[in-house]
């Protein structure tokens, strides 16, 4: 599992391969996903290879999924790849001193 921070962002990337390891093509651009939009924000680039995971400020666990088409004709077959992301708070950089309320002595 990938630790981010909620004031960070992370490019993720992938690279299909065939079953002997070697570097594959694909038919069509990746489709990118995420299990909750609440606690990242994708911004995928225009060929669709890599994308940047932009946490919201939300803590917590989300997703990342990419699908791609591995056949390269008239058919469809669809193979996916997944990461998943906890988002912790960052560290403390102010400090919120707060009153109770006021009682007789």
């Amino acid at each position: 599992m990938l630790i981010l921070t909620d004031v960070q962002k992370v490019v993720l990337s992938i690279q299909p391969r065939s079953a002997a390891g070697n570097i594959a093509l694909v038919d069509g651009k990746p489709v990118w996903h995420v299990s909750d939009d609440a606690i990242l924000g994708l911004e995928v680039s225009e060929d669709g290879f890599s994308a940047t995971a932009i946490t919201t400020g939300r803590l917590g666990n989300a997703r990342v999924g990419v699908d791609v088409d591995a056949d390269l004709g008239d058919g469809v077959s669809t193979i996916s790849g997944v990461i998943d992301i906890e988002v912790k708070a960052s560290e403390a950089v102010s400090l919120d001193v707060s009153a109770g309320t006021p009682n007789a002595k």
